[in-house]
């Protein structure tokens, strides 16, 4: 027989929880279950008054003299520090600029340019069919500019599709919709043994579980400052590159946005362009201040957990705040006509659980949503793909009794059908 945990056995969890403290550095609205981080991080406490301090004060007062005396002009990479330290990159190997689709288009095309100088005859970048879209649409749309092909295969595919005319391979390492993750370090190693250079998305992965960009060997990575980082909505997303091509002199032009904050002299305003060193050459125009303000915020709630055991312990946590509301579905909601699409495999999810529906997944999500559970849904495609209701697992601020009742509150709603209420069914712009 299955045991099955209790609301009680979930409040003695939270009460023995190392990390419980953690949950008071944000604003969380009351009687809500917010299982929506891997969307949009919750609000850090002393982001507001961080915020206007930054508006009222270094704007506001100072005006333009903040470039220099708040240090504005420096805080991409002082941003970028902080997100090193949760992605296994050492100081100065990261930067905070653009969106995690300007950042992408930058390191894919960098990884093409050193592709045609130093293999030639490699033409293909390989992808996972059901990589997050503006991932494909990028590498298609560069593809079709410079010449090569995009190549769609499944997960268990990846490993053989490694074969001598490919340039690059390009993978997010947690997938957005069903939450399995990939092997970074072998796929990775299993790349390099064909001269294939790595690009990986890390837009669910940072700050949610453990990532080791430099003791992987991997070559490229960008990622997402409003997830798990907790930025705010439209944070500005990250770029790392290994150093071994950061500052390869003779592509100087590798990262082809190459605007003014990226040259090694910006205000020297020479008409010609001169990389910067390191990573600050992946940057292009002026950075938006306010909003880096805001991540170096949320930035500051992940490092909170150093003391406490740092990303290992918050992903401790992950996997039994996930592993915890599969168990519950499992043994509470078996007669609903639920699947999970995460993997039951600690190694291979990161930290969320998708669960699929023949029917009415949309409809499921938005009465949960009225009753304070805020989660998401994504759709199919008509094939291989079912519709999927989606469940973030932030161990920086959701707790074991909020799984528990996240999934009663599902149960009720299976229960009692008040999902099949046809205002469910309407669908909004964002899902």
């Amino acid at each position: 027989m299955i045991f099955t945990p209790t609301l009680q056995d979930c409040e003695l969890l939270d009460a023995q929880d190392p990390l419980r403290s953690l949950r008071h550095q944000f604003d969380l609205p009351a009687g809500v279950i917010y299982l929506d981080g891997n969307s949009l991080g919750a609000l850090p406490k002393n982001a507001p008054a961080r915020v206007a301090q930054a508006i009222t004060h270094e704007w506001g007062h100072d005006l333009i003299k903040s470039w220099n005396s708040a240090g504005w002009f420096t805080l991409p990479q002082r941003v970028g520090d902080k997100i090193a330290r949760v992605i296994g990159a050492q100081a100065g190997e990261v930067i905070a600029a653009d969106s995690t689709s300007i950042n992408l288009f930058k390191v894919l095309a960098a990884a093409l340019h050193i592709a045609a100088a130093d293999h030639p005859h490699k033409k293909k970048i390989v992808s996972e069919r059901s990589n997050f879209p503006t991932d494909l649409y990028i590498a298609e749309a560069l593809c079709h500019e410079r010449g090569y092909t995009l190549q769609l295969v499944e997960a268990d595919e990846i490993a053989a599709a490694l074969k001598a005319d490919v340039a690059v391979l390009m993978l997010t390492h947690v997938n957005y919709r069903t939450g399995a993750m990939h092997d970074m370090q072998a796929l990775t190693a299993q790349a390099r043994a064909q001269g294939i250079l790595t690009v990986w998305d890390l837009a669910h992965s940072a700050g949610a579980v453990p990532v080791d960009l430099n003791g992987s060997g991997a070559d490229f990575a960008v990622g997402c400052g409003y997830k798990f980082l907790n930025g705010g909505p439209g944070a500005p997303a990250f770029v790392w590159v290994h150093p071994q091509h950061s500052d390869r002199r003779d592509l100087p032009f590798m990262q082809p946005l190459a605007g003014w904050w990226g040259h090694a002299a910006p205000f020297a305003f020479t008409p010609d362009y001169q990389p910067a060193k390191g990573i600050t050459r992946f940057q292009c125009g002026t950075q938006p201040i306010l909003s880096l303000t805001a991540l170096d915020c949320g930035l500051d709630t992940l490092l909170a957990a150093e003391p406490l055991g740092g990303m290992a312990a918050l992903r401790q946590k992950s996997l039994a705040l996930t592993g915890l509301f599969m168990q519950l579905v499992r043994s509470r909601l078996h007669n609903h006509g639920f699947g999970i699409a995460t993997p039951a495999e600690e190694a291979l999810r990161g930290s969320q659980v998708s669960l699929t529906r023949a029917e009415g997944a949309y409809a499921i999500v938005q009465a949960l949503i009225a009753r304070g559970v805020i989660g998401d849904f994504r759709a199919g495609d008509g094939g291989l793909h079912a519709d999927i209701l989606r469940f973030g697992f932030t161990p920086l601020y959701i707790g074991y009794a909020d799984v528990w009742q996240a999934a009663e509150h599902l149960r009720q709603v299976m229960q009692s059908g008040e999902w099949q209420d046809a205002g469910f069914a309407l669908k909004n712009a964002v899902t």
